[in-house]
């Protein structure tokens, strides 16, 4: 279906409420992004909820619009994409080159990297979303929701939708509580002996996680337990056969082992999945913009320009590139005195510079065709980020050649530093265009969406970094020096902070990444031959995921992706409303992982003003049945908030 709505000039697209709405969907979304991001490695998109939180509030005030909503979802959108820069900044942590994360710095790096983002995608709106055939999936979904709210009989779905995130938001904080007062389990584990080796099962109750599931499919649930298999079934008790003889030490040997040698060989089959993922459409991209250019250049020739095709002037665009490369100098120069960089760092930073104005338009053209062609959620963005870190690192010790110890170990600080800018760009890149997809399909302007992207960003800037310290401080990151059992995994700051340090020389073995690769490999050689000859897949970055991941973060994944598979199965025999249920699925799934990621940031600040973590002072011994209970409550509560779900959804007769 195509939707036109053209936006009479009388109604306004930008206003206070509008932004001030945004902002707060952003303190809300952008926290519980962070928190995801930092446990489990995914981020969720923000649109379609944001969208139907904007219509559900605004119907209360005069003179609403569909542009005016839509206003209300880019700045939301743009704000909580952005939080994916936890996939990189976290590293300077991990490596104890930061002590924390400074505000202003954060904020810096989060503004001009999305900024850039935000400019870069503006000449590619013409060429990618007017101009060319792209599906665009969640951008025309989200245009769907928003022309549908717009109507009479958007109200009723409205109120649903608003009961559906709400009950699942109070449910998985509820849980997440629990665990929190010590009176219910997060997790559950034992110990396994294979053979002379052994693993480890643990299943990590989380209501956030059942959420992602949900959210990413069925497809990649499965592709995750392969992976998982792989590193745990097989990895595992090959590499701890023989390291212990009694069960005490059990416990210990398969984590450092896992830690310390399994995820290698994860990083390197996500590090080739990555690169295949992206020279399968790099073809497309450049035939698609190619195409889509001369398109564009033919429709201008003489045209009138109709309001929904006004971008920002490209004199405007061009000048905020070229001045956004002045407080990028700075940071970088700033960045590196008063370390063994100081006084030889003009060539690095010349070259960052570069880096950050080439690939950055290059990634951006790569992301938003991604976006495009398969959705943003399922972009290989974490990829992205992984090919930046190691172009960007070969590039800087290419180019400063010969480093000693303390050289090196600031080098590799300084190319996580560099990424993170051009990180930002793609972040923003890969949401950017669904957005102004959906602002073509509502009639809206073009050049005050952009604007609004840029408002997102600025909003997105200031809450990140304080979320971020807070996490740090209160729970640590796995694997850091005093990091507790509660530290948050960090998965792809871990990988690309470990790939960085491979390419300067620090001891990484990288035969457990070769190994990585041709499981890799392996993986992507099934996925094309299942696509060729039958309708099922497997993605090979949801394998390697599965396999990098702790079972912890991963197996609840897969089991949300199941109760997902039912519940949509359940909503396909409804008819014509099945993506009306559909939807009320996604909203409840996106309230289990907002409603747990916004109770772990305020247990945190608790956590943090009060320096103790069992702050409510419930019994330690309560320990040996928190587990059974965990168990029991938290089945209760999904079933529950799934069952109800259908109960509301059922009540949508038309």
């Amino acid at each position: 279906m195509t939707l036109q709505s053209a936006a009479p000039a009388a109604i306004k697209e930008i206003t206070t409420r509008g932004v001030v709405l945004g902002g707060v969907i952003t303190l809300v979304f952008t926290a519980a992004n962070v928190y995801l991001g930092l446990k489990v490695g995914l981020t969720f998109a923000t649109s379609i909820p944001a969208a139907v939180i904007s219509m559900a509030l605004l119907r209360y005030f005069a003179n609403h619009s569909i542009v005016e909503n839509n206003i209300v979802q880019t700045i939301a959108s743009a704000a909580g994409t952005l939080s994916a820069i936890i996939f990189v900044l976290p590293g300077l942590v991990m490596i104890g080159f930061w002590s924390g994360f400074g505000y202003w710095t954060t904020a810096a790096v989060c503004a001009f990297g999305g900024v850039l983002g935000v400019m870069f995608s503006i000449p590619l709106r013409r060429a990618l979303v007017t101009g060319s055939d792209l599906p665009f999936p969640e951008g025309v979904a989200a245009a769907e929701v928003l022309r549908l709210g717009d109507s009479q009989e958007g109200a009723a779905d409205n109120r649903r939708g608003i009961i559906a995130i709400s009950l699942g938001a109070l449910g998985s904080a509820g849980y997440y509580l629990l665990t929190a007062l010590k009176l219910a389990a997060a997790t559950v584990s034992g110990v396994v002996r294979v053979g002379s080796g052994g693993t480890v099962v643990t299943v990590g109750l989380s209501a956030a996680l059942v959420g992602v599931g949900h959210l990413v499919g069925l497809t990649v649930g499965i592709a995750m337990i392969v992976g998982l298999v792989i590193s745990f079934f097989v990895l595992l008790p090959i590499k701890t056969a023989g390291d212990f003889t009694h069960g005490g030490v059990v416990g210990d040997v398969v984590n450092s082992v896992f830690k310390d040698d399994v995820r290698l060989v994860g990083a390197g089959a996500i590090a080739v999945a990555a690169v295949w993922t992206l020279l399968k459409i790099i073809g497309p991209i450049i035939k698609g913009i190619v195409d889509a250019a001369n398109s564009s250049r033919q429709r201008r020739a003489g045209a009138d320009l109709d309001i929904t095709e006004r971008d920002i002037p490209i004199t405007i665009v061009g000048g905020v590139i070229l001045f956004m490369l002045v407080p990028i100098w700075y940071l970088l120069y700033h960045f590196v005195q008063d370390t063994p960089l100081q006084g030889h760092s003009a060539a690095i930073i010349a070259v960052s510079l570069a880096f950050t104005l080439v690939i950055g338009l290059f990634v951006a053209s790569v992301c938003g065709y991604m976006a495009g062609l398969i959705g943003a959620s399922n972009s290989p963005i974490s990829g992205v980020g992984i090919l930046i870190v190691l172009f960007s690192a070969i590039l800087i010790k290419a180019v400063y050649g010969g480093a000693d110890q303390s050289q090196s170990a600031t080098l590799v600080a300084y190319t996580l530093f560099t990424a993170a800018v051009v990180f930002g760009v793609a972040t923003i890149s890969n949401d950017n265009l669904q957005d102004l997809k959906t602002g073509q399909l509502v009639g809206a302007t073009p050049w005050k969406q952009q604007v609004a992207l840029v408002i997102g960003v600025v909003f997105g800037s200031a809450i990140i970094p304080p979320v971020l310290q807070l996490m740090f401080t209160t729970y640590g990151f796995a694997g850091m020096k005093g990091a507790g059992d509660n530290a948050l995994a960090a998965p792809q700051a871990s990988l690309m902070t470990t790939l960085a340090n491979g390419v300067f020389g620090s001891n990484l073995d990288w035969s457990l990444i070769w190994i990585g690769v041709g499981i890799g490999a392996v993986a992507i050689t099934i996925d094309e031959l299942l696509a060729r000859r039958t309708r099922f897949r497997l993605p090979p970055l949801a394998v390697g995921m599965g396999m990098y991941l702790p079972m912890s973060a991963t197996l609840m994944i897969p089991i949300g992706a199941l109760i997902g598979h039912w519940y949509n199965n359940w909503a396909d025999r409804s008819g014509d409303r099945a993506e009306s249920r559909k939807r009320l699925g996604v909203l409840l799934a996106t309230g289990l992982i907002v409603g747990e990621s916004i109770c772990g940031v305020v247990v945190a600040a608790i956590v943090s003003a009060t320096h103790n973590s069992n702050w409510l002072g419930i019994p330690s011994g309560f320990e040996n049945w928190s587990e059974l209970i965990g168990v029991i409550v938290f089945v209760a509560v999904i079933s529950w908030l799934y069952k109800h779900t259908q109960r509301i959804a059922a009540t949508d007769t038309r």
